[in-house]
C-alpha cells in the first residue's frame, strides 16, 4: 500500500466554515495592533519584530525609483544580495537581458531532506519536491501627475498642515520583498525541511514578469516536474484586507481542488495559530461571487478565490503549477469595475487604488494607516504595535514557512513518516497480543489429559443422573401422598354416612 497521497479533502469545508466565523469576527472588530504577552514562556507565532517592516521602509527610502533595468533597481538587487548573505545564505545572481535592458534575479536554493514514499517494488525511498517563494523587487513609478487635494494632509494637534510626500513603492513592492527576506530569516530558525525550497527575488517584474520567466526557464525539466507550489507576495500594505488567492488555472472544475489545496493549507495555518487573536490579522478569501470570464476562455467563471491582480505567480500558473498569491485589496463590491484596493476615505485620491500611483508612499501611507503603539497590560511598558506593515509582513512570512510543514501529495515528511511507523507498530503489537491470547486459551484446552476429560464427563453424568433420580423420587412421593389423603377422606365420609 502506498504511504503517499494522504487525503485532506475535508479541509476545504472546514476552512470555508472557519473563514465564515473569522470574517464575522473581523467585522465586529477593527483591531490593527499586535499584542505581545511578556510572560517569558513561549514565543508567539509570527513574532518577528520590526525586521521586515524596517527593511521595507529602507528599500523604499534608499531606492524610491526601482523601475525595471534602472540603476535604482540594480542598487536594490545588490542590497537584497547583501541581506541574504547576512542571513547566512549564498545567493546566486541570475543576470538576464531582454529587449528593454538587463536585470537580475537573486536566488537561494536550500535542499531538503525529501519525502518518504514507496516505489513500485514496495521499497521506501525519499522523493525531493520543490516549493518556490518569490517576489519582485522593482517598482513602476506613476506617469501621471500627482493629485493634490485636501485629503493629503496630516494633523499635528489642532493645526493642520499640508503633507509633503513622494512615491517610493512601499506597498508595491518593497513590502513583498521584505516579506521574502523575513520568510528566509524565519526559515533558518527551523530544523531542516522536507521540501527543497527556492527563494527568489525577481528583477523586472513590471516588464511582463521578465525575472520570473527567466527563472522558470532556467530550471531543468526534472526540476519543473518536482515543483509542488509557488508562493508570491505583492502590495501587502495599503489594501483594506489581506487576501490569499489561487491561480486562474484553478478555475477549471476538474483541477480546482488540486490547484487550490496549498491555498487551503495557508488558511489552515492562519486559523490554527491565533494570528487574529495575537495581532488582529485575518487572511481573507475573495468571495465576491461576481460572474465574469476571468481567464479568457469564453466561459463565465465565479469570481472566488482568485485575484484581480496579476503578478509573478502568473508564469507558474500558466505552467500548471499551484500558486498561492498574497496581496491586499477589497473585493466587497457587486461589480468587477468597482473593485479597488481600499475604501478608506483618506486614500481616495486615485479612486481607492494605490499601486503605481503617487499615494504608494511611505510618508503618506504611514500617516493614514499607522496606529500608535501602546501599553496593553498597564505595566508601564509599550508592548503592542500599531504598525500594519509590520503585522502583515510577519504574518504572511509565518504562514508561508509553516505551510511548508504541511507536506506534499507525493510522500510524507519525516515527522509524518515517524508517526506512520509508530501507528503501524502499535497496530502490529495489538494484533500480536490478540492472537497470542486466543492461542493461549485454545492451547490450555488442548493440553488437558484424556483421563481428566473422561472423569469430568463421568462426574457430570453422575450429577445429572442423581439429579434426575431425586426429581423422580420427589414426584413419586408427592403422588403417593395425594393418593393416601384421598383414600383417608373417602373412608371418613363412609363412616359418617353409616352412623347416620
Amino acid at each position: 500500500m502506498k504511504i503517499a497521497n494522504k487525503s485532506f479533502k475535508g479541509r476545504k469545508l472546514i476552512s470555508l466554515a472557519l473563514t465564515a466565523v473569522f470574517i464575522f469576527s473581523s467585522a465586529a472588530s477593527v483591531l490593527l495592533t499586535s499584542c505581545k504577552k511578556d510572560d517569558g514562556k513561549k514565543i508567539r507565532p509570527a513574532d518577528y519584530g520590526s525586521y521586515g517592516s524596517d527593511l521595507a521602509r529602507k528599500i523604499a527610502a534608499d531606492h524610491p525609483d526601482r523601475k525595471p533595468y534602472s540603476e535604482g533597481e540594480k542598487a536594490t538587487g545588490e542590497f537584497i544580495k547583501e541581506e541574504m548573505t547576512k542571513l547566512k545564505f549564498e545567493p546566486q545572481v541570475q543576470t538576464f537581458t531582454t529587449k528593454n535592458g538587463t536585470s537580475a534575479n537573486y536566488v537561494v536554493k536550500i535542499p531538503g531532506t525529501g519525502f518518504y514514499d514507496e516505489d513500485s517494488e514496495g521499497k521506501v525511498v525519499t522523493k525531493h519536491r520543490i516549493a518556490i517563494i518569490g517576489a519582485h523587487y522593482d517598482n513602476l513609478p506613476p506617469e501621471t501627475k500627482k493629485v493634490e487635494n485636501t485629503k493629503t494632509t496630516s494633523k499635528k494637534g489642532a493645526e493642520t498642515t499640508a503633507l509633503e510626500y513622494s512615491f517610493d513603492g512601499i506597498s508595491d513592492n518593497a513590502s513583498g520583498t521584505a516579506c521574502l527576506l523575513t520568510a528566509m530569516k524565519a526559515f533558518s530558525e527551523y530544523p531542516p525541511f522536507a521540501y527543497d525550497v527556492y527563494f527568489v527575488a525577481f528583477g523586472a517584474g513590471n516588464d511582463d514578469y521578465a525575472g520570473a520567466r527567466e527563472f522558470y526557464n532556467s530550471l531543468t525539466d526534472e526540476e519543473k516536474l518536482r515543483i509542488d507550489v509557488m508562493y508570491c507576495m505583492e502590495s501587502l500594505y495599503a489594501g483594506d484586507k489581506l487576501y490569499a488567492s489561487s491561480g486562474y488555472k484553478s478555475l477549471n472544475p476538474q483541477n480546482r481542488y488540486k490547484m487550490r489545496r496549498k491555498l487551503y493549507q495557508a488558511y489552515d495555518v492562519c486559523f490554527a495559530n491565533t494570528l487574529f487573536t495575537n495581532y488582529g490579522f485575518d487572511l481573507y478569501y475573495n468571495e465576491s461571487g461576481v460572474k465574469a470570464d476571468l481567464n479568457g476562455d469564453g466561459t463565465e467563471d465565479i469570481y472566488n478565490e482568485v485575484s484581480a491582480n496579476k503578478s509573478d505567480y502568473l508564469v507558474f500558473d500558466e505552467a500548471g503549477i499551484p500558486v498561492v498569491f498574497f496581496d491586499s485589496f477589497e473585493y466587497n463590491f457587486t461589480k468587477m469595475d468597482e473593485m479597488k484596493e481600499t475604501k478608506n476615505l483618506n486614500l481616495q485620491n486615485y479612486g481607492g487604488m494605490i499601486r503605481r500611483t503617487h499615494d504608494d508612499s511611505t510618508t503618506f501611507l504611514d500617516s493614514v494607516l499607522m496606529e500608535p503603539d501602546y501599553d496593553r497590560d498597564g505595566d508601564g511598558e509599550i508592548d503592542c504595535s500599531g504598525d500594519r506593515l509590520q503585522i502583515r509582513i510577519n504574518a504572511v512570512a509565518f504562514i508561508i514557512v509553516e505551510a511548508l510543514l504541511k507536506g506534499s501529495d507525493y510522500g510524507m515528511t519525516k515527522v509524518q513518516y515517524d508517526e506512520y511507523l509508530e501507528k503501524k507498530a502499535k497496530e502490529s503489537a495489538l494484533a500480536t497480543a490478540v492472537t497470542a491470547t486466543g492461542s493461549d486459551i485454545s492451547a490450555s484446552a488442548a493440553r488437558k489429559p484424556a483421563s481428566e476429560t473422561t472423569t469430568e464427563t463421568a462426574e457430570a453424568t453422575t450429577e445429572e443422573t442423581t439429579s434426575a433420580s431425586a426429581t423422580t423420587t420427589k414426584k413419586a412421593a408427592a403422588t403417593t401422598k395425594k393418593k393416601t389423603a384421598a383414600t383417608t377422606k373417602k373412608k371418613a365420609a363412609a363412616t359418617t354416612k353409616k352412623k347416620k
